[in-house]
């Protein structure tokens, strides 16, 4: 059942890494191991990409479809 229209839309981010490394092994010593993995969306709060990283046009593409389908 669909959520009710006062209600804001879940959206959640998948993410999955691959061939990760540890910046601060100092810091994060029991991630030097890790190097796939896969963090559910419902936990992610903010993602930082840098600019150059960012297809603008497809973002602005999926935009508007998820907006038609509303």
């Amino acid at each position: 059942m669909p959520p009710p229209s006062h209600l804001p839309r879940a959206q959640y981010l998948n993410i999955k890494l691959e061939n990760t490394r540890v910046v601060d092994q100092q810091r994060f010593p029991h991630m030097k191991s890790v190097r796939n993995c896969f963090i559910r969306g419902s936990v992610v709060r903010y993602v930082q990409l840098p600019s150059e990283g960012v297809d603008v046009e497809i973002l602005h593409d999926a935009t508007r479809r998820e907006a038609r389908s509303l």
